[in-house]
């Protein structure tokens, strides 16, 4: 049985499908994982992928593409080709299946199972109802055992990436505490001046501080890193990302793609979260965490980008001793078993 599962989305949220694909190619003789750009290096990371098709979904993201004719034709002839029997189409609870449902369709896949409020007609064999408030990691979980496709025995669910490879070199000794301060919208960030007071704070507690980013980072973690921490803005790939974090004894982030990659790599994670969407839905899954952040704020569930409030209160609220303390907190509780 050949098997594709579609996640169409961010890093983090290729990252969060990880259980499910492990229980969709348990029972398949092989797997292919559909995903954006964004996810694909998440993608390269999951265990259970034998093979990644990436195309970019006209209705995903933040600046999709425009609809192209010849572009979603050359897909339907991708997959056709893999000559797929199943597929698992995997989204959020506010996204509709649908647009990838009738890809597939005409790309010749014989049984396609998701999760969809609007009423699929023949587009989907099954049309699941995910359980209401349930994590996004979970919700995947329940979507494939429904197909036919349950964790694999002694699999506890959790999220996990192939073993990161060491990263001599880059950040030292251990231990250490890795801040990353970066997000990939404004209204998710802890501000920049806030960030770089809990670095000072770290270290001068006695922690070595190492400060992660992306390549367009570098002036924000040569900021926040100051003269306390361990600048390696730009310097990470996802690889070398997933071994610094899985070396750290705490990761200082807010909600994004290295939250995620943390708790694949089972360390804890210190979670400034902006309630812009449901922190039991996308908070850290799986590994020991603080959450940070008023919950209750009025941007609560909005989805918004940019902050709607003045002055960010829902993460600008908490200070750099909020962070220290819940950063010892995690230390002396340890990690995961």
């Amino acid at each position: 049985m050949r098997a594709l599962v579609a996640r169409l989305d961010s890093f983090g949220d290729v990252l969060l499908a990880g259980p499910a694909i492990r229980a969709v190619a348990h029972r398949a003789d092989g797997l292919t994982l559909l995903c954006g750009p964004r996810g694909a290096p998440a993608g390269r990371l999951l265990p259970g992928v034998d093979r990644l098709l990436v195309w970019e979904a006209p209705w995903e993201g933040f600046a999709p593409p425009p609809v192209d004719r010849a572009g979603v034709e050359a897909l339907v002839d991708r997959v056709a080709a893999l000559r797929v029997d199943t597929g698992l189409i995997l989204t959020s609870f506010h996204q509709s299946p649908l647009p990838a449902a009738l890809l597939l369709r005409m790309a010749g896949v014989a049984r396609l199972a998701a999760d969809s409020v609007d009423a699929p007609g023949s587009l989907l064999d099954l049309r699941h109802h995910r359980t209401p408030g349930a994590h996004e990691a979970e919700a995947a979980v329940e979507l494939a055992g429904a197909a036919g496709f349950p964790l694999p025995p002694g699999d506890d669910g959790r999220l996990r990436v192939r073993c990161p490879a060491a990263a001599p070199g880059l950040t030292g000794p251990e231990p250490y505490v890795v801040v990353h301060p970066g997000a990939s919208v404004a209204a998710r960030r802890w501000s920049p001046e806030r960030s770089a007071q809990a670095v000072r704070l770290l270290a001068g507690a006695g922690h070595r501080v190492v400060v992660t980013g992306g390549p367009g980072e570098r002036e924000l973690t040569g900021f926040v890193a100051g003269r306390d921490g361990i600048d390696l803005g730009g310097r990470t790939d996802p690889e070398r990302l997933a071994a610094v974090l899985a070396a750290a004894g705490a990761v200082v982030t807010g909600n994004t793609g290295p939250a995620h990659l943390a708790a694949a790599v089972g360390t804890p994670v210190v979670s400034l979260f902006a309630p812009v969407v449901p922190a039991e839905r996308w908070g850290p899954y799986g590994v020991p965490h603080v959450l940070l952040g008023d919950q209750a704020a009025p941007c609560a569930g909005s989805r918004a980008r940019e902050c709607p409030v003045p002055g960010h209160p829902c993460l600008n609220g908490v200070t750099a001793e909020d962070v220290l303390s819940a950063v010892e907190k995690l230390l002396l509780d340890g990690p995961a078993a």
